[in-house]
């Protein structure tokens, strides 16, 4: 009876955040900002290093599908829960017979499936237009769906702070993303950081997810792709775990 028990509330709670991110997926995958943040700014900040280096730009395709994921990822919740939390939603949300980790995974899982859309897009267009050749599959695709399940749960971890202005959660979040887009070797490889710099890459999960992707195209790696996938599975749970917390604190 335990067991069963287990199960069906395993089921209700998963029935629970498939609802929750498909009300994000309806509402807000279409919103001007959530566009701009998860697909023109990975797109201008990729044509800004690809103007100044002297390499083929299809060379430059993973760190553009890196830079996309962390973007668009974490760009859902940001918007999503400050805006309930305006319209009061948020709170029913919370009153409703559903558990808080069922929350924080539906609201990532939004932000998951959002981002491994748009990655999609700069995927197709460097094997179409510049002949990329993925030479591991999977782990390409070990490295999208692990840094999309990190970085959609970073962006529910930072919607916890109680605001009703998305503008505020952005820019805190922005206070992360940007510097992780050049501690992590995205387009400044490790080998050619300082060792300062390479120091603060090993506690970016930027790092890792990144050098899944570069594995994937055949480009020299920094670590063993299962140290990457170990390290990406850490930072989810440690996310999920604070998100978790977070949410509670500021509920309670």
């Amino acid at each position: 009876m335990i067991e069963g028990f287990d199960r069906n509330q395993l089921a209700a709670e998963a029935v629970a955040a498939w609802a929750i991110a498909k009300k994000d997926m309806i509402i807000y995958y279409l919103k001007p900002n959530i566009i701009i943040a998860g697909l023109l700014f990975p797109l201008f900040m990729f044509l800004a290093f690809a103007a100044g280096k002297n390499v083929p730009l299809g060379a430059l395709i993973p760190g553009l599908i890196s830079v996309t994921i962390l973007f668009s990822s974490s760009s859902i919740e940001p918007v999503s829960i400050p805006i309930e939390r305006r319209t009061k939603t948020f709170e029913r949300l919370l009153s409703a017979p559903v558990s808080l980790h069922a929350i924080v995974v539906g609201e990532s899982l939004s932000g998951f499936l959002y981002s491994i859309g748009i990655a999609l897009l700069p995927l197709i267009v460097g094997i179409i237009a510049f002949g990329n050749t993925i030479t591991s599959p999977l782990v390409l695709m070990a490295g999208m769906l692990l840094s999309a399940l990190c970085f959609s749960t970073m962006g529910t971890l930072f919607a916890a702070y109680p605001t009703e202005s998305p503008g505020d959660i952005m820019s805190m979040l922005n206070l992360v993303r940007l510097p992780l887009i050049f501690v992590s070797g995205t387009f400044i490889p490790l080998d050619a950081m300082p060792p300062v710099g390479v120091a603060i890459a090993y506690f970016s999960p930027l790092t890792y997810g990144n050098d899944l992707i570069q594995c994937a195209y055949g480009n020299p790696a920094s670590f063993d792709p299962f140290l990457d996938v170990v390290m990406l599975v850490c930072f989810f749970v440690i996310f999920q775990f604070i998100a978790h917390r977070l949410y509670a604190h500021f509920n309670e």
